[in-house]
């Protein structure tokens, strides 16, 4: 029988622990390395409505981009949604994993999929580049690279909206007609990275989650861009989905996965 510990530690040899930013609440999240598992999910978020889905589904392991468990738990009041969401998890004897900026640093991961879908051409690294200190790999968050074609600023929103399949998103330029080439991209929130996206010359950056008072200093900096939101780091549930499928033949698990079919972005654009 599959444990847990199988396909964690398979999926670490992809993404090690040790690659994640420091604090990042990785890892297992609730339940046991040692459960068995017969049917695993795969999603951005643990919410309650996710923990249904997964009930619903007969799942005993839920793999999430990320952690259930951001804030520890100081009371358990199970009159507080979260604190009900993590009894029931318990109750029905679920396994929960979080990769979070592991699965953001890692070569083949979150950013290289993001540039993908942007289109990309000769990506390189967005923010300091590390080192892997066991396998002497570099890696970093985010990812640098150009458009096929330019665009202008509005066009290249436009183009977001539909590669990235968005509702809507927000523009952040000073001109709506400036070129656009070189692009930036880092998922979730990225804000705080824009003058990254300076150094290396982006003519645009496309991340989630820009305050008000970030996104004046974006223009004064003269840097367009597209506040994308942070659900597209929901790319991550068919990547993930296609890796854990492969891994299931090659090692012979005999463990079916389910790509959770919940949008959990908490936004609607009316």
């Amino acid at each position: 029988m599959t444990k847990v510990i199988d396909i964690v530690n398979k999926f670490e040899e992809f993404a090690p622990k040790r690659i994640a930013e420091d604090g990042d609440p990785i890892g297992l999240q609730l339940g046991s390395l040692h459960n068995d598992v017969h049917k695993m999910m795969v999603t951005l978020d643990v919410r309650p409505e996710t923990v249904d889905e997964a009930i619903e589904n007969n799942v005993d392991f839920i793999f999430a981009h990320h952690p259930a468990m951001f804030v520890p738990v100081k009371k358990f009041d199970l009159d507080v949604p979260q604190n009900a969401m993590y009894a029931k998890l318990i109750k029905h004897d679920i396994t929960v994993y979080g990769a979070h900026t592991n699965l953001d640093n890692v070569n083949g991961g979150m950013n290289d999929w993001l540039a993908e879908q942007l289109g990309l051409e000769n990506t390189e690294f967005l923010l300091p580049t590390k080192v892997d200190p066991v396998s002497n790999e570099k890696y970093s968050m985010g990812r640098v690279g150009e458009l096929k074609d330019s665009l202008t600023a509005m066009e290249f929103a436009e183009y977001c909206k539909k590669v990235l399949n968005l509702r809507g998103l927000r523009l952040i330029a000073a001109d709506s007609q400036k070129p656009v080439k070189r692009v930036a991209v880092l998922g979730g929130s990225g804000g705080r990275f824009f003058n990254a996206a300076l150094l290396h010359k982006a003519d645009a950056y496309v991340t989630g989650d820009i305050s008000y008072h970030t996104g004046h200093d974006m223009i004064a900096a003269g840097l367009t861009v597209v506040d994308a939101g942070h659900h597209i780091e929901s790319i991550c549930k068919p990547k993930l989905t296609d890796k854990f499928k492969k891994w299931n033949n090659e090692n012979d698990w005999k463990i079916d996965i389910y790509q959770s079919k919940l949008n959990t972005d908490p936004f609607q654009f009316i």
